[in-house]
């Protein structure tokens, strides 16, 4: 067949500059933030006992260590069976974990706001489903005030799942480029 004969699927070499997967380094953001969960808790815990507080900026700031057993912003921490929410919570954060590393899979061959959102999602799920199965209860450490708002403690792990969930927005209300 000549040269000039050729069908345009002929023409078009095979891409020579293949996408790298990037789901390794997604799976690495997950890791850093469940290490970074770990190692922060494990200093507080060491270093100031149940209840105890550290203040960093008076009024605004403060270390503590809360041992809450309930869900986000202590939820159910003072029900009739604990035990009970806790298996609860314990199944719905397996099923989260599970559902996010699937996304990720999915995902994370390129590195997108989404790949990076779900990563830091998935380690803070994950950072706090390990206390939850081997404390009974998730150590929240972090403590904020501004002027009469108390926000409840929280910890790296939590923070993480908000700083992703705000990227999964900013990418849901991003405007998509059009196919013109």
């Amino acid at each position: 067949m000549s040269s000039t004969n050729k069908t345009a699927y002929e023409t078009t070499a095979p891409s020579t500059d293949k996408v790298r997967d990037q789901r390794g380094l997604a799976f690495a953001i997950s890791a850093g933030v469940i290490l970074l969960d770990r190692i922060t808790k494990h200093i507080v815990v060491q270093q100031l006992p149940n209840g105890q507080t550290h203040t960093v900026i008076p009024g605004v700031f403060r270390i503590s260590d809360v041992h809450n057993t309930g869900a986000a912003f202590s939820m159910f921490a003072e029900t009739a069976s604990p035990d009970t929410v806790r298996y609860i919570l314990i199944a719905f954060s397996v099923i989260a974990v599970l559902v996010l590393l699937a996304m990720l899979w999915r995902v994370g061959r390129t590195l997108s706001l989404s790949t990076v959102a779900l990563a830091l999602i998935l380690g803070g799920a994950f950072g706090n489903l390990y206390d939850r199965v081997k404390y009974r209860y998730v150590v929240d450490f972090l403590e904020v005030r501004i002027y009469h708002y108390h926000w409840p403690d929280f910890n790296v792990a939590d923070s993480c799942i908000v700083v992703g969930a705000c990227l999964l927005l900013l990418e849901i209300f991003r405007p998509q480029p059009t196919d013109s």
